[in-house]
């Protein structure tokens, strides 16, 4: 156990019990399929986003937990319409929902989690919070579709991608960050810091995820190398690399996008690598992963923080 989760493990454990509990549903396929994605584990960061915050924040209650669990469930809710769209048959090594079950109940049990997300919302009874994340389900749901928009388009800017996983990941962090700092009654420093954190700390992991597709180790992520590449994804490596390269070389790298052909792979990941793409997309994650950390300077200075700075450093360090 990493020291950032040591840290809520007590309440992480809450998390998960509520998690079973909310996944209740007299449809036993509802309740198969999330369980199935939710058992695969997974890193659980965003829930421990909500759990670090609070505790930093001094808040005295347990009402975190529900957060925590509402959290969790709207980001399960697009890894399975995720993995649909994406076609992906692996996630944290298994066979993803649609594989095993199908692409229609993956979908609608995305559905059901998504509402029970906002059922239980109704419950934490804050209307700031509900507005935060109602506003973060329709920006992330606008990143799946500008996401989809840009597949297979060889042409698609950085500054189009960093929008792109803005909304995809870097939004429910910081809604995580910033409905605890909302749940912990902070002023409206803190709850701007909370987000900024939240904000680089999601683009910093979001970028080294995208490294890791072309760099990492297929057992330890769980999911196969490449697998950006053959779905057409223009990420941060493939758009250095097309910045700095031209001719019979920018053409290999253009046709693998158009076509999401991974049959040169080896040759891509070649010219990626002299190209200095790799150590571009690590010092761009690492500049996102330092701002995380001051950011943090608004908050108390207690235990809690520290965790959470050991986090934005993890997000960079990591090789899953």
């Amino acid at each position: 156990m990493l020291p950032f989760q040591h840290a809520v493990a007590a309440d992480l454990s809450s998390v998960n019990d509520m998690i079973i509990k909310e996944l209740h549903s007299d449809v036993g396929l509802v309740e198969n399929i999330g369980h199935y994605i939710v058992d695969a584990g997974g890193k659980r960061l965003r829930p421990i986003l909500v759990l670090l915050t609070a505790k930093c924040l001094e808040y005295p209650g347990q009402r975190h937990v529900d957060l925590a669990t509402i959290i969790e469930f709207i980001h399960t809710a697009t890894l399975l319409h995720d993995d649909v769209v994406d076609m992906s048959d692996l996630r944290r090594g298994r066979p993803t929902a649609n594989a095993r079950f199908g692409n229609a109940p993956s979908v609608l049990v995305g559905d059901f989690l998504y509402s029970r997300a906002f059922q239980m919302l109704v419950r934490l009874g804050s209307m700031e919070i509900m507005d935060i994340l109602s506003n973060t389900t329709n920006v992330i749901s606008e990143g799946e579709v500008q996401q989809l928009i840009n597949a297979r388009n060889p042409s698609v800017s950085e500054a189009d991608y960093l929008t792109v996983i803005h909304k995809k990941t870097a939004a429910l962090f910081e809604a995580a960050c910033q409905t605890a700092a909302v749940l912990a009654g902070a002023g409206e420093a803190q709850k701007r810091a909370a987000w900024q954190f939240g904000h680089h700390l999601g683009l910093a992991f979001q970028l080294l995820d995208d490294l890791l597709d072309y760099e990492g180790d297929q057992a330890a992520l769980g999911k196969n190398i490449g697998d950006d590449l053959a779905e057409g994804k223009p990420t941060l490596p493939l758009i250095h690399a097309m910045a700095h390269t031209e001719g019979a070389e920018q053409d290999l790298i253009r046709e693998a996008i158009t076509h999401g052909r991974i049959d040169h792979l080896a040759d891509i990941l070649a010219l990626i690598r002299r190209c200095g793409s790799l150590d571009y997309t690590r010092r761009k994650a690492g500049e996102h992963a330092q701002a995380a950390e001051v950011a943090l300077a608004a908050l108390p200075d207690n235990s809690w923080r520290r965790a959470m700075e050991e986090l934005a450093r993890f997000s960079v360090s990591r090789t899953y």
